[in-house]
């Protein structure tokens, strides 16, 4: 696939999480009542890097988890016989807690409702709040992010690529064209 441009480089993916991190931690006032829940693949890398950036702010340990939304998606069955399934990883209570739900890009919005169906599994949160490293538009359903790393108006003919160390040999944010 062709790039057409680069996004974002390491240190301005950095920068946004530093950003996203002083927000999250302003925003509820500290970091008592919250947790963090990386959105398989990329956005488990990026909720890991905010619980890091949010240790160093606040010289304390946030409660981290992974979720896989595989089997909540609208389009399961578009996905082939046999999807790959990852596990969720949350062992710790999310009742009343605020629960950052962190992805990388948001674009129809509905891996986000998957993944909020996802987590009443596990049961029932005081607030959920979305940090988004990307938010290119276009949505299908009224979903909003609380924390954005940047917009990036694209076209529907565009593809954001988000590259993080530790799923991939580079971190940044590339833009192509769809061929």
């Amino acid at each position: 696939m062709d790039f057409k441009t680069r996004i974002m480089d390491k240190s301005a993916i950095n920068r946004s999480i530093t950003r996203i991190a002083h927000e999250i931690i302003e925003r509820n006032s500290g970091i008592e009542n919250i947790v963090l829940v990386g959105i398989y693949t990329r956005g488990v890398y990026l909720a890991q890097k905010i619980a890091e950036k949010i240790k160093s702010i606040e010289s304390k340990n946030i409660e981290l988890g992974s979720l896989d939304i595989t089997l909540y998606r609208d389009d399961l069955s578009k996905l082939g016989e046999n999807p790959i399934v990852n596990s969720t990883n949350i062992k710790f209570s999310i009742d009343e807690k605020n629960v950052i739900l962190v992805d990388d890009v948001l674009f129809t919005g509905r891996t986000v409702r998957a993944a909020m169906d996802a987590l009443m599994d596990f049961g029932r949160p005081k607030s959920i709040q979305l940090a988004i490293l990307i938010d290119r538009g276009h949505r299908e359903l009224p979903i909003r992010p609380d924390y954005v790393g940047k917009n990036v108006p694209t076209s529907k003919n565009e593809v954001i690529h988000v590259r993080i160390l530790g799923v991939d040999e580079a971190e940044d944010v590339l833009l192509s064209e769809k061929h």
